[in-house]
């Protein structure tokens, strides 16, 4: 079957990109164009035409063709650049699904065809899709270290080393009247150990790579009417969420997303905390301390009329917390000693100020979170649970190979190699594919 699909953004634009790809790609220009097949990846001007009776002009384009298997996908595939319409757009994509065997491609399908076809592996794929949906400059180096194969090439060299002393452990278990050499036997667990210290290596990374990704959490949390939600909507520069006297106004989590300083932040406003006796209100509470526990960075927001810092508050705050006083304005602040120890700022959102303070303490946190030492290899929870599994069946392993229990042994390493092999694609890994390329956009 070919696909086909508009491959650059929606609406109305200079230039739209529609890809094609599969068998029938060449009946494609022939039947568009009415010509003959332009040189391949040399930009070519045509007469793009509808497939119908009348075969009238739809536009004047350029065509980029690529012959497989020197392509994206690895298949026959052309690209038709043409005004950027609607109409335009619509007009072509009706006459490519009548040509016969092409239908319009689901998201991520160009991207999948180039993983099955041996182009890319699985770690490329994903840095592909970060890359697109990148926001920040620190998402885009990060995306653009793992498509150039860093992550790959590290868990390729593991699972070699793995291999290697699998083959030895099989020898072993195929021969058993041959003596191993002794030599050989140290070498095993010599590598075994060294691969499991990289992983762990590996593991103990603070999950930056997952932040940088995904984005940096902060949750403002605090009591009722503190002014969490004006901070919100303060630090994003627009009415994000709803302002009001009335307290409890807030009763679900509320996200923005933010490039702060060039490091991607997901901000978090929550559901006043206090006692109450409304049960969507106490969900509403219950939520706002899970969000706070799961959150990098807590912005603890209290007001100088209520500066009793108990409970709940004092509960969660930690390292990664900044006490933050609003309504500074109002009237004179007097911290006790408890609080002076704290690290906190005072503010006046009306006022616009210390805000900047604000911003600045924040900015601080996020490059201590950020800035490691190491490299990064794991962008992906999947990564992480993959590494996780090869590390326990690396530990199980090393423990049946002291006792010389090579049977059992040479199973875990098989499960730990298979593992890693996930990671990257080397092995049979069809239950996954749906979910990571379902997340591409239509055309990729």
């Amino acid at each position: 079957m070919t696909i086909y699909a508009l491959s650059s953004g929606p609406g109305v634009s200079g230039v739209a990109v529609i890809r094609v790809s599969g068998k029938e790609t060449i009946s494609v220009i022939k039947t568009l164009t009415g010509k003959d097949l332009p040189r391949p990846r040399v930009a070519t001007l045509r007469k793009i035409n509808n497939n119908n009776t009348t075969f009238e002009l739809i536009d004047e384009g350029i065509i980029l063709w690529f012959p497989g298997p020197k392509s994206y996908t690895g298949e026959d595939m052309v690209e038709f650049h043409v005004h950027g319409s609607k109409a335009v757009v619509e007009a072509i994509q009706n006459s490519i699904s009548q040509v016969k065997d092409c239908r319009l491609a689901e998201p991520g399908e160009f991207t999948k065809l180039a993983f099955q076809n041996g182009k890319i592996n699985l770690l490329k794929a994903e840095s592909i899709a970060d890359l697109i949906s990148s926001e920040t400059e620190i998402q885009r180096k990060q995306a653009i270290k793992i498509m150039n194969g860093k992550s790959s090439n590290k868990f390729n060299k593991l699972r070699e080393k793995l291999l290697k002393i699998l083959s030895h452990i099989e020898a072993k278990i195929d021969f058993p009247d041959e003596n191993l050499p002794k030599d050989i036997l140290n070498n095993i667990k010599k590598i075994s150990k060294e691969v499991s210290d990289d992983i762990e290596k590996i593991l103990n990374d603070q999950k930056v790579g997952e932040r940088i990704r995904e984005g940096f959490k902060i949750a403002i949390v605090g009591p009722a009417n503190a002014g969490k939600s004006s901070l919100l909507n303060h630090l994003s520069n627009r009415d994000v969420a709803i302002v009001s006297e009335i307290a409890g106004t807030t009763r679900d989590v509320i996200e923005t997303h933010l490039n702060i300083d060039g490091y991607p932040v997901v901000v978090s406003d929550t559901a006043g905390i206090r006692e109450s006796k409304s049960e969507i209100e106490k969900k509403g509470i219950k939520l706002a301390l899970k969000r706070a526990e799961e959150a990098d960075l807590r912005l603890v927001v209290i007001e100088p009329k209520n500066l009793d810092f108990t409970g709940f508050l004092k509960d969660i705050f930690d390292k990664n917390s900044i006490l933050v006083i609003n309504k500074c304005d109002l009237k004179h602040v007097q911290l006790n000693q408890q609080m002076k120890k704290l690290e906190h700022v005072l503010i006046s959102i009306k006022n616009n100020t210390n805000i900047d303070q604000l911003i600045l303490k924040i900015k601080k946190k996020l490059k201590n979170k950020f800035i490691t030492n190491e490299d990064i290899f794991i962008t992906r929870e999947r990564h992480r649970q993959h590494l996780v599994q090869c590390s326990d069946y690396l530990k199980n392993f090393n423990e049946k190979n002291k006792s010389e229990d090579f049977d059992k042994a040479a199973e875990d390493l098989r499960l730990a190699t298979r593992h890693l092999g996930m990671i990257v694609g080397k092995v049979d890994v069809e239950e996954i594919l749906g979910s990571i390329f379902n997340d591409f956009c239509i055309g990729k």
